[in-house]
């Protein structure tokens, strides 16, 4: 593990919000990688901040890789209304961007014939806040 690997582990643990919005953003990149995936989820499912939330889907969103929006799609299928809410709003926030982001729905597609059913049904609703673009 890097240097950079190792501090943005431990930023996703931190008590600070802002560390925790960072390690969301730097980790985001590696969303296939175990540890990371499991330090995203509960960055996206965070109880104490939901700028946590928001900052993690946004850069999940934009990565946009299946294993990305995987993850997202996990959290939309734990969260309760609030933070579906705020993962929304993350998701939202990428796609309003400049370059839009076709890989979020070509993700979903993917992820609608995941063997897990988590996945099947958070990706159904990420789908949907992808202009109606149904998995």
């Amino acid at each position: 593990m890097t240097g950079a690997w190792e501090a943005a582990l431990a930023e996703a643990s931190s008590p600070s919000w802002t560390q925790r919005v960072r390690a969301g953003r730097d980790l985001a990149s590696f969303a296939d990688v175990p540890e990371a995936a499991e330090a995203l989820v509960g960055l996206l499912l965070d109880v104490e901040d939901t700028a946590v939330t928001r900052q993690t889907a946004q850069a999940l969103a934009r990565v946009g890789t299946p294993a990305a929006v995987r993850l997202i799609a996990l959290a939309v299928a734990e969260a309760d209304d609030n933070q579906a809410d705020w993962l929304r709003t993350g998701v939202h926030d990428a796609l309003v961007g400049p370059d839009g982001l076709p890989g979020v729905a070509g993700a979903c597609g993917k992820l609608a014939r995941d063997p897990e059913e988590a996945v099947r049904r958070g990706a159904a609703h990420v789908s949907m806040w992808t202009d109606g673009t149904r998995c």
